[in-house]
């Protein structure tokens, strides 16, 4: 709910030599009369645009006012129905159980092996408007479904029909 590039690194004091950077600034190297070298390594890249880090708290601030928790748990609700609808649909079986422990409110869908994936893509995004990750891992045809806050079950059900109709 913040800006990219707005999330914080936490690591236990017993793991922090082992991380490293990925990119170097301010306090790298500055190995004399250092508190922390993680924290030095790591706290500051000199001229990083800090709005993003500003914003952090009114995202926390907008989840706990709308009851966040309840929002995750009806989006993961939606899309545990809709990997229902799409195994049925495509008669592959899903790749996990309906658990939270799982998945929350992004999964992936298998697809049918004969499916042509570029094509399927485009004509998703041409003729229906539904613009989302449809690929391969180790052969397996796929569709990767987030649900967010701002999906309907609408928006759910038109990327059943359209599956449905183009499958």
């Amino acid at each position: 709910m913040a800006p990219k590039g707005s999330a914080f690194l936490y690591a236990r004091p017993e793991v922090q030599a082992r991380l490293e950077p990925l990119v170097v600034s301010w306090g790298y190297g500055n190995d004399e009369t250092i508190a922390s070298q993680f924290v030095d390594w790591h706290e500051w890249q000199g001229t990083r645009d800090m709005a993003a880090f500003l914003a952090v708290p009114d995202a926390i601030r907008f989840q706990a006012e709308h009851d966040w928790a309840q929002v995750r748990a009806e989006c993961h609700a939606l899309l545990a129905e809709t990997l229902l609808r799409l195994g049925r649909l495509t008669g592959e079986p899903s790749f996990y159980p309906d658990d939270v422990s799982w998945y929350r409110q992004m999964a992936v869908a298998p697809l049918p092996a004969a499916v042509d994936l570029e094509a399927l893509g485009k004509r998703l995004d041409a003729e229906h408007h539904i613009v989302l990750p449809v690929h391969a891992f180790a052969g397996q045809p796929l569709l990767r479904i987030s649900v967010q806050g701002y999906n309907t079950p609408a928006d759910l059900d038109a990327l059943a029909a359209a599956l449905g109709q183009l499958l």
